[in-house]
């Protein structure tokens, strides 16, 4: 399955839409971009084995890029645009980028960022172009509407900030043999979604990201369309699944409790039965939310947990989803293991580090600690929980987000779960902070809702969490705040937490 396949079949089928401002790709744009691509990339004597960072907002060209440097041979990498110029350098130089690819509204911040060596920088959109750069479209016009030659399949660069916040790039291979002839991208997801040539994406969330970095491939692939969103509004996501009579979504918790936010009646002026399959990642999704979700949208929300470092999956569906609350699925491929801290096995219901046996190991490219490799080679990135005697996996947490209060280990996931479904809570946090009698105080960090009751919130909620867990988990401390520092996956940085509220 190829671009090329299905710009013969459909040339006129829109691959990539943008919603709202409606800028589009059709798959025979798709193929003749991404061929010319190709053949820069051929022509502007960057190596066989070069990585292309890409650095821009949600645009139809993410798709001809992609396909263009997989096609090509070479790696892509997709990278966040929130960066400073400081933290772009550092991702940048990692990746070992020799190329960049951007538009105008990041071009200030890569220029400041690329003094290590990048032989090229395109530039999207842009009126005039300095020195030193290439506009996007000017290259892309100069190179032969030839079809590229069949080549070896290009790889990706994911990138993950484990547990110090040091930027780790993690490459992942494509699969051997041709492009035309690679198998389905996401694999069994595929099948497990029904995904295909009828399928109807929505990405609202940046495609920087892995999971819609790797839909969009997977997507454009099978001959589906995507609709990704300038920025994520939760009416707006309900207006495109109408629109666009959207099949597959995917949205993380943060983005679900803000729709379920909406006035009523805005919820219900949105026609959203074409909504087959809703997917949810990145965070756990409280039970709670699942089941409000499923009142309004009926049984579509699959759960998965991954990493960027792809070191394991597992998927829940919407049935099991509600029957087993709070799991995130059993694994679809390896074993999972849930040892102590010196990597013995613990049994059944008990909590410990969670590993994967069985699946492809990886390895950090950058600076600071690698991952924790188990003496029986499995792998981990540093994620507890526990099994059920089915296999289901429940998280609690991060190794380094348990709370020890009073000589008990406390889940601030756990508490996170009861608290973001108060009504009057729009997001939320739990860390442990220092206390001199309890070693760590339970403390909530509330993004309140605008029409919340605010100087009575802090009581609710912690009355709220009272009704729903025993008390020593409860928080002791309830902070109002005006935002929290997330990426737009929805991933909490708790690490920078305490300097950000203070």
């Amino acid at each position: 399955m190829h671009p090329r396949d299905h710009a013969e079949r459909w040339p006129a089928k829109p691959a990539v839409i943008a919603h709202p401002s409606g800028a589009s790709s059709t798959y025979l744009q798709l193929e003749q971009r991404s061929s010319k691509i190709a053949h820069w990339l051929d022509s502007s004597g960057v190596g066989e084995e070069a990585t292309v960072a890409v650095v821009a907002e949600n645009r139809p060209e993410w798709a001809e890029v992609l396909w263009g440097v997989l096609r090509s041979g070479r790696w892509i990498a997709p990278v966040n645009w929130h960066l400073t110029p400081a933290e772009l350098h550092d991702v940048l130089r990692i990746a070992r980028a020799s190329v960049v690819v951007t538009t105008a509204r990041h071009l200030d911040v890569v220029r400041a960022a690329t003094d290590i060596e990048i032989a090229h920088v395109l530039v999207m959109q842009a009126r005039d172009v300095d020195a030193g750069l290439t506009d996007y479209e000017a290259a892309i016009a100069a190179q032969p509407a030839s079809r590229y030659p069949s080549r070896r399949i290009g790889g990706r660069v994911m990138f993950s900030a484990g547990t110090t916040g040091i930027p780790k790039a993690v490459r992942h291979a494509g699969p051997s043999g041709a492009l035309e002839d690679a198998p389905p991208h996401l694999g069994q997801y595929t099948d497990l979604f029904a995904m295909d040539a009828r399928t109807v994406y929505l990405s609202p969330a940046p495609t920087y990201h892995t999971a819609p970095f790797r839909f969009l491939h997977a997507v454009t692939q099978l001959g589906g369309t995507v609709v990704t969103l300038d920025r994520f509004d939760p009416e707006e996501a309900l207006a495109a699944i109408e629109r666009y009579g959207v099949t597959h979504a995917q949205f993380v918790p943060t983005m679900l409790v803000r729709m379920l936010g909406l006035p009523r009646e805005v919820r219900n002026r949105h026609d959203l039965s074409s909504l087959q399959v809703a997917i949810t990642g990145a965070a756990p999704c409280p039970p709670e939310l699942k089941e409000r979700i499923a009142e309004w949208w009926g049984p579509v929300l699959h759960e998965l947990y991954g990493a960027s470092e792809s070191y394991g999956n597992c998927h829940i569906g919407p049935d099991e989803g509600l029957a087993r609350r709070g799991s995130v699925g059993r694994a679809l491929r390896g074993t999972i293991h849930i040892t102590d801290d010196e990597g013995r096995d613990l049994p059944v219901g008990q909590v410990g580090r969670v590993w994967f046996e069985g699946t492809a190991p990886f390895r950090y490219e950058g600076d600071g600690e690698d991952h924790p490799t188990h003496p029986r080679g499995w792998s981990t990135v540093g994620d507890l929980g526990r099994l059920d005697a089915d296999g289901y996996l429940y998280l609690a947490g991060r190794l380094d987000h348990v709370i020890v209060t009073g000589g008990v280990n406390v889940s601030a996931q756990e508490v996170e779960n009861v608290i973001a479904v108060q009504p009057d809570v729009l997001d939320v946090a739990v860390i442990g902070l220092p206390h001199d009698d309890l070693g760590q105080q339970v403390t909530a960090y509330v993004v309140p809702r605008p029409d919340a009751h605010k100087e009575r919130l802090a009581h609710l909620v912690i009355d709220h969490c009272r009704s729903r867990l025993a008390h020593f988990k409860c928080p002791r401390a309830v902070h109002l705040v005006n935002e929290l520092p997330r990426a737009d996956n929805g991933k909490l940085y708790k690490r920078r937490l305490e300097p950000f509220v203070g």
